[in-house]
């Protein structure tokens, strides 16, 4: 069936919010431009950045839901399928980070999305119970990250509570980014409950958003090559060292 270009648009623009922070995380991290230190916006637009990618996750659920005659325990092996395989790509992003030691990604954006998909399945049918638990979920953990908590072991991280001393460049715990997830879900439902475009939506893409399809439909990919690539031109043009990491 065809996809829905104001969802793949949706994502381009998400693809295109993550390559500009992450050329600014590089600049500051690797060149040492302090791109990020001089403003306090950069945290927020990282956040806003995850949020649309997570929003984004409950919607094609919810469309991919409604698309498929799948039942039972047959859907839910669907999803968890999915789930590990994006869970075993973010495992792999946490051996390359520690292999170079920038850090350890224990539970980034791409081990949240995969276990995301999974713990979904109960909920893929809800829609104003989605919002209500989605907007309780975020509200509880902003408040469980505002604590400032630590713990000595790893296994709490899902749930906003990190290790003391452990540098963790890229962090999204269940609690509260798991809200959004359901958030998006309910939104998702809402809108694309029986499987089909909303009737106001042009079934073509508008000119303008026409090349932020491609970056959608493949951004799982983009999301894995992206940094290597960033890396690599800053490199050749001479504006980072790599003999640092």
């Amino acid at each position: 069936m065809d996809r829905f270009w104001e969802v793949d648009a949706a994502r381009g623009v998400a693809i295109i919010m993550m390559i500009v922070y992450h050329s600014t995380y590089d600049l500051d991290t690797l060149g040492g431009y302090d791109v990020q230190s001089t403003s306090g916006n950069w945290d927020l637009f990282a956040d806003v950045t995850a949020g649309l990618f997570l929003f984004l996750v409950g919607v094609s659920l919810a469309i991919s839901r409604a698309r498929t005659s799948m039942t039972g325990w047959r859907l839910f092996g669907k999803y968890l399928a999915r789930g590990l395989r994006i869970l075993a790509y973010g495992m792999v992003l946490t051996v390359v980070f520690l292999a170079l030691g920038m850090g350890v990604i224990a539970f980034g954006i791409l081990q949240l999305i995969g276990v995301s998909i999974i713990l979904a399945y109960p909920f893929l049918k809800l829609r104003f119970t989605n919002l209500v638990l989605g907007t309780l979920i975020f509200a509880a953990g902003q408040y469980i990250l505002a604590q400032g908590l630590y713990s000595q072991s790893f296994w709490l991280l899902p749930f906003g509570v990190v290790p003391e001393g452990v540098v963790m460049p890229d962090y999204r715990p269940l609690l509260p980014w798991f809200g959004i997830v359901l958030i998006g879900l309910f939104f998702g439902n809402s809108k694309y409950g029986d499987g089909r475009r909303p009737a106001v939506t042009e079934d073509k893409a508008p000119v303008l958003a026409r090349p932020l399809l491609p970056l959608g439909r493949n951004a799982l990919f983009v999301y894995l090559i992206h940094q290597p690539i960033i890396i690599a031109l800053l490199a050749v043009s001479g504006i980072v060292d790599l003999n640092i990491l």
